[in-house]
């Protein structure tokens, strides 16, 4: 199995003490941290609410992976990944989130970024310690690979 690649995270596109009135706001701020570091153009945070309308991001265990249409592929700069924790949590059409993770891939990037994340959602002690991250670099660490067995 091919090894794991990090995500790519910067650790400046992280805000661990967010609150969001309501899903809308919630997915500007992932856009608006992909923004922050340059991967995107702003009108790819207009395709993140689109895309929203036509399919939610919700993938569970409190977390959502707001992500632009294909039609966005052009805003983006290059590949990225922005986490948002809500303490206090959003409501997500009717499911509570206090995570959010937004993404941006050029091509189709946001494939193995998906996956990636799935692979840490799947664990129900990394998501947990995800969803209670207080410290930006447990955060990063959280997301990277799995030096044990090559895997997030």
């Amino acid at each position: 199995m091919p090894e794991a690649a990090p995500l790519p995270l910067d650790p400046r596109a992280v805000r661990l003490t967010a609150s969001a009135r309501d899903r809308d706001d919630a997915i500007r701020q992932c856009g608006q941290a992909l923004l922050a570091v340059g991967a995107v153009e702003s009108s790819y945070i207009d395709t993140m609410l689109e895309r929203e309308c036509s399919i939610s991001t919700y993938v569970g265990e409190g977390v959502a992976i707001p992500h632009g249409t294909l039609a966005a592929k052009d805003a983006v700069r290059h590949d990225a990944i922005s986490v948002v924790r809500f303490p206090d949590g959003v409501d997500w059409d009717g499911e509570r989130v206090t995570v959010g993770i937004g993404i941006a891939a050029r091509g189709n990037g946001h494939v193995r970024l998906l996956a990636e994340l799935a692979q840490i959602l799947m664990d129900p002690d990394r998501a947990r310690a995800l969803r209670e991250a207080t410290d930006v670099a447990e955060v990063v660490r959280l997301l990277q690979p799995n030096e044990e067995d090559g895997t997030l």
